[in-house]
């Protein structure tokens, strides 16, 4: 009870018209962000970190939430109109959404991302409510040999459950992996695939990859179809929207079951990538329409979509009540508190109870600010599939090679995306799975680390990862999952030599 008291008096607080607006500007920022491929949720809120500093850290943390909640909904927009995600996060999200688009449901699809990803983040706003006070127990269990066996059930549960080719789907991972090899190694400090070039010091920025890969592949695929955008049936009707909103009790089991896996992925912390990959895979596997996925089936978009922003909701909590961010936008946010003199951990919760419960809070105002603008905009952002071809072609381009250039302000992105346009580009042609390769980029240098750090503590055995009964169920179901995808596959092989 005395957790739903201060909950209250966080209703209290935020629940003005000054906050209130904070939350409407906040949020329509956030899909400025998220619309432009490159910048993302955490350099919008570390470009707005700023403007913050003379405001009440009440004011500030619900400005720069309400941003990461429009932020997500934006890159949740262009994964659909333009197989472009804003954010690493909303690549899944593509697999279905643009099928969706590009098949005249570009109204369907929107709608149903934004449903799904307000009801994944209002649950995520329910765990962090509820469990605020618990989650420290369980998160303080985590080691790097844990979140080394988050990241490989991750990628496991890719390689069993996407329901593609197994095999080429761990050959995109390897190539992922590679990638993410070079640069500066993070433990040793030494130099690794760089061929004495400085421009590869800081590595090969994934978010020039995504942009490249589903942006650019993408165009070269549709001029190569014959310069048309199947998407042209699009219309102004809230009508569907409505239908839309009817339909998604139909779906709940996928619904349900997304955002669980959400939140534990935001809390232990998996973090919002791994779980909309996570939460995808799954759903293909065990639906009834797995033969549809790929090719616009709805339940394609939820599953993402709801895992998505349980997570990223979710990934605030280890940052309030631990002092570990979830995910890189909580880091920055993480930030903007110590330099407004409040200190993530358990006395936060002590010490400033009234900014801690205004916060979540403003969580639930926000959540449904956000969907209800969004979905308001359907209609304006469907409309733009009406435009020729020959127009969005060219809009498309522009906007990839500003979004590349915006990661680091630099030639060098630029390139990088038009490389991997390319690739993409091979990678279709060929039925390889780019989103293992990019699930791989995102994930790669947090599961190295992980791995050698928990080599040195162990001073190099393997036992560390079969340790404790966490990490042990882990590893186990990682193998399970693992063999689940690989040994058919290596029966039907081994049958034909």
């Amino acid at each position: 009870m005395t957790d739903l008291n201060l909950l209250w008096s966080g209703f209290e607080t935020v629940l003005t018209v000054h906050h209130i607006a904070i939350m409407v500007g906040g949020v329509l920022l956030g899909i400025l962000v998220g619309v432009l491929p490159g910048l993302g949720a955490p350099n919008g809120v570390t470009l707005l970190l700023p403007l913050t500093f003379a405001m009440d850290p009440v004011s500030a943390i619900i400005l720069l939430s309400s941003l990461y909640w429009g932020a997500l909904f934006g890159g949740s927009t262009t994964s659909i109109l333009f197989n472009i995600p804003g954010e690493p996060s909303s690549v899944a999200t593509t697999f279905d959404g643009h099928p969706m688009a590009k098949s005249g449901r570009a109204e369907q699809a929107l709608a149903t991302a934004f449903l799904s990803a307000g009801f994944g983040a209002f649950a995520g706003v329910v765990v962090v409510t509820l469990i605020a006070n618990l989650v420290a127990d369980f998160a303080l269990q985590f080691s790097p040999a844990e979140f080394f066996g988050v990241f490989m059930l991750t990628f496991c549960s890719f390689v069993g459950m996407s329901g593609g080719n197994p095999l080429k789907t761990v050959a995109s991972l390897l190539i992922g992996l590679i990638l993410t090899a070079i640069g500066m190694d993070t433990v040793s400090g030494e130099m690794r695939l760089t061929y004495g070039s400085d421009s590869l010091a800081n590595g090969v920025s994934y978010l020039a990859a995504v942009i490249g890969l589903f942006g650019i592949g993408e165009l070269l695929v549709t001029v190569e179809e014959g310069l048309e955008f199947n998407g042209l049936k699009a219309k102004m009707n809230f009508r569907v929207i409505w239908r839309t909103f009817l339909s998604m009790p139909r779906h709940a089991v996928v619904l349900v079951r997304s955002t669980l896996i959400g939140c534990w992925m935001g809390i232990t912390p998996g973090g919002p990538t791994a779980a909309s990959f996570m939460s995808y895979g799954i759903a293909r596997r065990f639906s009834r329409n797995s033969d549809r996925f790929g090719k616009g089936e709805p339940e394609g978009v939820i599953a993402p979509e709801a895992a998505d922003h349980s997570a990223g909701v979710s990934a605030l909590l280890p940052m309030l009540a631990l002092g570990i961010p979830g995910s890189a936008t909580a880091a920055v946010m993480m930030g903007g508190l110590m330099i407004w003199g409040l200190q993530p951990g358990p006395m936060l919760f002590i010490e400033q109870s009234d900014f801690v419960w205004g916060l979540i809070a403003s969580m639930y105002v926000a959540n449904v600010v956000a969907v209800v603008l969004v979905l308001t905009t359907i209609p304006f952002f469907s409309s733009i599939l009406k435009a020729p071809f020959s127009i969005i072609g060219p809009i498309i381009i522009v906007v990839c090679l500003i979004g590349a250039y915006t990661i680091g302000n630099r030639m060098f992105d630029v390139y990088l995306a038009m490389i991997f346009g390319v690739v993409g580009y091979v990678f279709k042609k060929l039925d390889y799975p780019i989103a293992p390769l990019i699930l791989a980029m995102v994930l790669g240098d947090k599961t190295e680390d992980a791995f050698r750090q928990s080599l040195l503590m162990s001073q190099g055995s393997f036992s560390i990862f079969f340790d404790n009964w966490l990490v042990t169920t882990l590893m186990i179901l990682s193998a399970l999952l693992a063999c689940w995808g690989l040994l058919p596959k290596l029966r039907f092989w081994r049958g034909r030599v």
